[in-house]
């Protein structure tokens, strides 16, 4: 039971509600019989949705490829904001991802590529690997190739801000959550169960 042709949907941009739209599709599929695969590519088990996914349906498949800290690169992030992040963030020179990190998603990939071709998976979500390719973490090139190579009736997502453009040129769907007001311009945190 299938999707038909299967899509290539992109959910990027700088507004908040990319991961919880997918995580919302995947609710969607799994009521309606379907499988789901859900990667998250820059992201440890530190998130509320680890707590109810892997429970929700035995046809749910949740895998974290991150680690506990986020990376970036030099004249990515203003000096404000690596002094709030502190040692939860690694950054790094132009050019140079942190190898450990390169590696840990290039196997990551290399699950979602047989995840695509295999067909054991109706709906894949590949949760930020935008913006793993944006910080060079991924080439677009093998994500390209990944995505060529699906299986004809595999949906896949993918989210995460600054999606190449590339990817949005080969993908069917493509959504932009804009931020237009955002409470943490007031100082708010990021809150859990909203957006952690």
């Amino acid at each position: 039971m299938s999707f038909g042709k299967g899509y290539v949907q992109v959910y990027t941009g700088n507004g908040k509600g990319k991961t919880t739209a997918a995580i919302g599709l995947a609710l969607r599929a799994l009521g309606a019989g379907k499988r789901v695969l859900f990667l998250q590519f820059m992201k440890d088990r530190a998130y509320s949705e680890h707590n109810i996914l892997p429970h929700v349906s035995p046809d749910i498949t949740l895998d974290t490829l991150g680690k506990p800290f986020f990376v970036a690169r030099e004249g990515d992030i203003d000096k404000e904001s690596r002094e709030k992040w502190g040692d939860k963030i690694v950054i790094f020179p132009p050019g140079q991802p942190p190898r450990e990190y390169v590696d840990l998603l290039a196997g990551g990939l290399e699950m979602a590529r047989r995840a695509l071709t295999a067909g054991d998976y109706d709906l894949i979500v590949l949760d930020e690997i935008n913006v793993a390719m944006h910080y060079d973490l991924l080439a677009t090139a093998d994500v390209l190739a990944a995505l060529r190579g699906k299986k004809d009736g595999v949906e896949v997502v993918l989210t995460g801000r600054n999606a190449p453009a590339e990817i949005i040129e080969y993908a069917d769907l493509v959504t932009e959550m804009r931020e237009v007001k955002h409470y943490y311009e007031q100082g708010i945190n990021a809150r859990r169960g909203i957006e952690s």
